[in-house]
């Protein structure tokens, strides 16, 4: 089941990271924001007009927004999703994170 998000920056819409059904993940930037803000980075690991980013593993950037210790475990056990779920950890618990970025998970 492909899962995704929209990626928003400041709340601006920044682009949409996906977890495909083979369990790559995918990152690209709005084309809206890349023309608009092309200098503004959600992360020097996402440089601006770069293409689609591509990981086997969910990108070191948004495992870093997940909470960790005693918050992940009251996210896992309420929300009832198993910590090896990155992605769904990531839907479930970063639509209001600490900082600029904020993530909110895609429904169609």
């Amino acid at each position: 089941m492909m899962r995704s998000a929209e990626i928003y920056y400041k709340e601006l819409l920044a682009g949409l990271l996906t977890e495909t059904d083979d369990g790559e993940y995918h990152f690209q930037y709005d084309p809206a924001y890349t023309e608009k803000y092309p200098e503004s980075p959600i992360s020097f690991s996402f440089p601006v007009g770069k293409g689609l980013f591509r990981s086997n593993r969910l990108f070191p950037f948004f495992e870093g927004l997940i909470p960790e210790g005693w918050l992940l475990d009251i996210a896992s056990r309420n929300w009832k999703i198993s910590i090896n779920d990155r992605m769904g950890l990531l839907l479930a618990c970063c639509r209001d994170c600490i900082g600029a970025v904020s993530v909110i998970p895609k429904t169609e």
